[in-house]
């Protein structure tokens, strides 16, 4: 079989709260999914948890192989958080060429030049600029051509297009459905159309207060 993602029953509580339970999924090659609901809904959590970035109160994330080899989620995804994760202080090209250096190439993929992925976003022009000094919609597109100079098939997104304009969120959407169409896979949560084409969904309410009396089923 093809590599894919395979998660089955994870949950997750804070305290006597349940933020979700029992997410199972599964995306082959070329799929991707999107999380939607409200802000607090669980959404970030879901994909930090997927991660293995947060404690999961049950069940288990694998990234599958060519060889049917299982491994942790993590070995084989780029991570897009709320913050950026670069150095202020170093310029794009030197933020860039960190997480290239550092993170390598998984197997079946090979990452491009910073000068590369930086004019694949639209910012070349801005390489040798101290990362401080971009705009907050430069800053979100450097930090996703960090995904773009280390190969990782698959890309867990929280609100990869925040502080886009129409022109950059469009920009964005091609390199998304690009690396589906090389064999990649996106889970990516958003309060917003992504323009990645043929994504299934997967809505997240919020969480419920655990039942207290200990003679009742938890709500999980």
């Amino acid at each position: 079989m093809a590599l894919r993602i395979e998660a089955a029953g994870l949950s997750v509580s804070r305290g006597d709260m349940l933020i979700f339970s029992n997410l199972s999924l599964t995306l082959s090659a070329g799929q991707s999914m999107v999380f939607t609901g409200p802000n607090g809904a669980g959404k970030s959590t879901a994909l930090r948890a997927l991660l293995g970035l947060v404690g999961k109160t049950g069940g288990h994330a694998h990234f599958i192989g060519e060889n049917e080899t299982a491994l942790p989620l993590a070995f084989a995804a780029h991570y897009l958080a709320h913050q950026n994760a670069m150095k202020p202080e170093l310029t794009a090209r030197e933020n860039l060429a960190v997480w290239k250096r550092i993170l390598g190439d998984f197997e079946g993929g090979a990452g491009l030049d910073p000068e590369e992925a930086a004019d694949a976003v639209g910012l070349e022009g801005v390489l040798d600029l101290p990362f401080a000094y971009l705009s907050a919609g430069q800053k979100r597109r450097i930090a996703f051509a960090r995904l773009l100079v280390a190969w990782r098939p698959v890309w867990l997104l929280d609100e990869p297009t925040a502080a886009l304009d129409k022109a950059a969120r469009e920009t964005v959407a091609t390199l998304m459905n690009s690396h589906l169409g090389k064999g990649g896979i996106i889970i990516a949560a958003t309060h917003e159309p992504l323009g990645l084409e043929a994504a299934e969904a997967m809505a997240f309410t919020g969480p419920t207060r655990l039942v207290a009396d200990p003679f009742m089923a938890e709500a999980f």
